[in-house]
């Protein structure tokens, strides 16, 4: 069975510990997109992780971990990850790289830095992990696929590289030899060496293994909202995000996907610029930040406070629609307790006409929410373990948001912690 686990809104939505959870029956975990620009926060018996790039499945002793050839592949980032895993405790895992995956650079992340510094107050909230560079230069047909470490070509390409770099960054940002072509290429074999042991053909792979009946999990990173194509942009990350992507990315049969989990927060976050209904601010915004995440709604990758707002079910709806999502897991509702009244935006005034439909992004800058408003329960329900042990409000509250949302919610997490999750 082939799973995919994805966001429906911006990101940040607890995807990380849902696939980690998920993990413990799966045989293979794979990324599919992006890159180390977003985080997966992870809690278990080695401890908290941040995860960028490497599949949340890397706990499992036992799962294949594959990062997929559409991933924006960071080499110091997975190495460093790697690292940080085997300091901490956490038993090697099984990790393996699609051959035809393609390499994010040094350059591809000096460029992203100095693009936000151009732009000023025009800028995307870039994480500056080099992802549009990557994806720029990826679909320009002007970068390095891992396969081409091997190649007798790369010499060459190297140069051409290094040579159309300079111009570059002369001509946008006045700045002189950004890349040497020696170091680069003396870079490239020596990432060559140590990668060839992480190497696989991931379509061949992936198809074997469900023909094979294997269990396999798809994670995605950030969300819906974030899709190049069909998110807010152009405050988008610059890979699909979506779960019908993963059959591109990996090489197999989009029929081969059964299953997708739409991971949705019980209140909204964002990080990063764009339109944002509904956005909270001053002591409000303050408390649901402190309160939230297991420690407060900070940016996993960039520390950045996250933006805040209710949860959103126009946009919520909407993610779910673009994801073709199967079933809802529900996530941080515990956070939640400390309310009287729990506010739930159900609608967008537009141009004076009340819309529940997700909008184009140029009209969002001016919309308004309408809010319904459902009794809070008053109570920490962190410690509970059974669904039916739920109070009366909590599950009101989620009946509601499975009904906006036209998808059913099969899983709600109330807290951090593998333990942490109620099934209905």
């Amino acid at each position: 069975m082939v799973r995919a686990i994805v966001g429906a809104c911006w990101g940040d939505e607890g995807k990380g510990k849902i696939t980690d959870m998920l993990a413990s029956g799966a045989d293979i975990v794979v990324r599919f997109q992006g890159g180390a620009n977003a985080g997966h926060t992870i809690i278990n018996e080695y401890g908290k992780f941040a995860l960028h790039l490497l599949p949340s499945g890397v706990f499992r002793e036992k799962v294949v971990n594959i990062l997929g050839s559409g991933v924006a592949f960071d080499p110091e980032g997975f190495f460093g990850e790697l690292k940080t895993l085997s300091e901490r405790g956490v038993p090697q895992p099984q990790v393996l790289v699609s051959s035809r995956a393609q390499l994010l650079l040094p350059f591809h992340k000096l460029q992203d830095k100095l693009e936000e510094t151009r732009l000023g107050k025009h800028s995307f909230g870039s994480t500056k992990s080099g992802i549009a560079p990557f994806y720029s230069d990826k679909y320009a047909k002007k970068n390095i696929q891992i396969s081409e470490l091997y190649s007798p070509g790369l010499p060459d390409k190297a140069a051409r590289l290094a040579e159309e770099k300079n111009i570059y960054f002369k001509a946008f940002y006045d700045v002189d030899n950004a890349v040497d072509p020696g170091a680069l290429l003396e870079y490239l074999n020596e990432l060559g060496e140590r990668l060839r042991p992480f190497l696989v053909d991931c379509p061949r792979y992936l198809n074997m293994a469900w023909r094979n009946g294997k269990n396999i999990l798809l994670e995605g990173q950030l969300g819906s909202l974030r899709d190049t194509d069909n998110g807010i942009y152009p405050y988008v990350t610059s890979s699909p995000t979506l779960a019908g992507y993963a059959s591109v990315s990996l090489g197999i049969p989009p029929y081969a996907i059964e299953s997708v989990v739409a991971v949705v927060k019980a209140y909204s976050t964002c990080v990063g610029a764009g339109p944002f209904v509904g956005e909270l601010f001053g002591n409000v915004a303050d408390e649901l930040r402190r309160r939230g995440g297991s420690d407060g709604e900070y940016g996993a990758t960039t520390g950045r406070p996250r933006r805040m707002a209710w949860f959103d079910a126009v946009a919520a709806r909407y993610g779910c629609m673009l994801q073709g999502a199967t079933e809802v897991a529900l996530t941080l509702v515990d956070v939640l307790g400390y309310l009287e009244r729990i506010p739930v935006c159900t609608g967008y005034i537009v141009d004076g006409n009340i819309t529940r439909d997700f909008p184009e992004t140029y009209l969002l800058h001016a919309a308004e929410p309408v809010y319904e408003y459902l009794e809070g329960w008053h109570c920490d329900i962190s410690g509970v373990r059974s669904y039916k042990d739920l109070p009366y409000a909590a599950k009101k509250y989620i009946d509601f948001i499975e009904e906006q949302l036209g998808v059913p919610v099969k899983m709600v997490s109330n807290g951090p912690r593998r333990d942490q999750m109620l099934y209905r």
